[in-house]
C-alpha cells in the first residue's frame, strides 16, 4: 500500500538523516507546547535562542502563568507575532488556575486553549503522548503536494480538506513520533521552495518529480500589494534615558512598549506644537533616517525624530522613562529596538553614554 511504503520510507530516512538534537526535543507536554507555538510562521534557526532563553527564565507552567504579561512579552521581543505570546500566558493561566496545572491529553482539548490550532495541537500531543494524529504546516503541505502532483491552489478550502484527508490516512501504526517529526524534517531540509530531490528519499516514487513538476509544485502564492501606512515615532530622549509608551491599543504590538507616534509624516513644526501642547519643553530636534518594517499584510513606513528634551518628568499613566542601560529587559518591537540601539550608539560615541545592545 502506498501509505505503509510512504510512512515506513520516511520514518526510516528520519532515524538516519533527520534532525534530532534540537532543545526541545523530549516527550513533555510544556516544551513541546512552547516550541510549537514559537515554530509558527518562524524557523528553527530563529527560534531556538529565544526558545532557551524562555526556558530559562520559564520552566514550568507555573512560572510562566504567575509572570506579568509584561515579563513575557519582554522574552518574546523580537519574535515578532505577538499575539502568540499573549495567547500562551492565557493559555499558562488556563492550565494551572482551571485545570490544576494538569496538561491536556488529547487534540481536542489542546485545540480548546487559546492560539493552537490542530496541526499545534497534533504535534504536541504526538509528541508527548504518541497519540496517532498528524500535522499539516507549510512545510507538510508542501511535501504532500508534491508527493502527489496536487496541482492546485495551496491555501484553497477543497485543498486543504483533501490535503487533511491524505495526511491522516499515511500514518502509520508505529513510530509516530519518527513519522510526524520526518514531516517536518523533509519539509525543511529536503523538499524546500527550491527542492533537493537528489537527496530525496522518495525521488522514485514522487509523483511531481516524475512529471517534472516539483517546481511548478505548490504553485507560487499571488504577491500581495502591501498597504503602506506612515507614522512619525518621536525619540523623546534626557541625557541616559529615553520616553516609552506601552502598546494598549489592538494591534501588532500591544503590550509592548514603543515610542510615542502620531499617524502620518509630521513636519518639524507640527511636531514642536504638539509637544509643547503636552508640556514638554524642547532643547533641540532633529530628524533620523526613515525606514520601513513589513508585516503580513502591510508595511510600516516609520519616520522617527529625535527630540532632545529639558523636563524628563512630564509623563502620562501609560508611560515610562526608561534607561538605556534597562532598554535590553523591556520588552520592545524588533524595528523600535533596532532604532534604539543605532540612536544610542552614535549618542555614545558623543556624549559618553552607555550603550545597549541586541544580545541579551
Amino acid at each position: 500500500m502506498i501509505s505503509e511504503q510512504f510512512s515506513q520510507t520516511l520514518i526510516d530516512w528520519q532515524k538516519v538523516h533527520g534532525r534530532h538534537h534540537l532543545p526541545w526535543q523530549y516527550a513533555h507536554p510544556y516544551a513541546r507546547w512552547i516550541s510549537e507555538i514559537m515554530l509558527q510562521q518562524t524557523q528553527v534557526s530563529t527560534v531556538i535562542e529565544y526558545y532557551d532563553r524562555f526556558m530559562k527564565r520559564f520552566p514550568t507552567v507555573q512560572s510562566l502563568a504567575e509572570a506579568s504579561e509584561d515579563e513575557v512579552m519582554q522574552y518574546w521581543s523580537g519574535l515578532g507575532y505577538y499575539s502568540r505570546a499573549r495567547n500562551l500566558h492565557k493559555s499558562a493561566k488556563i492550565i494551572v488556575y482551571d485545570h490544576k496545572g494538569v496538561f491536556p491529553t488529547t487534540r481536542l482539548e489542546w485545540e480548546s486553549l487559546p492560539g493552537v490550532g490542530r496541526s499545534t495541537a497534533a504535534a504536541i500531543v504526538a509528541f508527548s503522548f504518541g497519540a496517532k494524529e498528524t500535522i499539516l504546516d507549510g512545510n507538510v503541505k508542501r511535501v504532500l503536494m508534491r508527493y502527489f502532483c496536487l496541482d492546485a491552489p495551496v491555501d484553497n478550502g477543497e485543498t486543504t480538506k483533501k490535503l487533511w484527508d491524505l495526511a491522516e490516512n499515511l500514518l502509520p501504526q508505529n513510530d509516530i513520533e519518527a513519522y510526524i517529526q520526518g514531516l517536518m524534517d523533509l519539509g525543511a531540509t529536503v523538499c524546500t521552495r527550491t527542492p533537493k530531490c537528489v537527496i530525496c528519499p522518495f525521488r522514485e516514487t514522487c509523483q511531481a518529480l516524475l512529471n517534472g513538476k516539483q517546481g511548478d509544485i505548490p504553485a507560487p502564492r499571488k504577491k500581495l500589494n502591501r498597504l503602506e501606512k506612515e507614522r512619525t515615532f518621536f525619540l523623546l530622549w534626557h541625557e541616559d534615558g529615553c520616553l516609552l509608551q506601552k502598546r494598549s491599543a489592538r494591534g501588532v504590538w500591544r503590550g509592548l512598549f514603543s515610542l510615542p507616534e502620531r499617524e502620518g509624516e509630521m513636519s518639524e513644526e507640527d511636531i514642536s506644537e504638539a509637544l509643547s501642547a503636552q508640556g514638554f519643553m524642547i532643547k533641540n530636534i532633529r530628524r533620523l533616517e526613515s525606514f520601513h518594517h513589513d508585516f503580513s499584510h502591510y508595511r510600516l513606513v516609520l519616520h522617527p525624530w529625535a527630540i532632545h528634551i529639558k523636563n524628563p518628568d512630564t509623563v502620562k499613566n501609560d508611560e515610562r522613562w526608561a534607561k538605556v542601560a534597562e532598554l535590553s529587559d523591556i520588552g520592545l518591537p524588533a524595528p523600535i529596538r533596532g532604532l534604539l540601539e543605532r540612536f544610542f550608539a552614535r549618542e555614545s560615541d558623543e556624549d559618553l553614554l552607555p550603550v545597549f545592545s541586541l544580545d541579551r
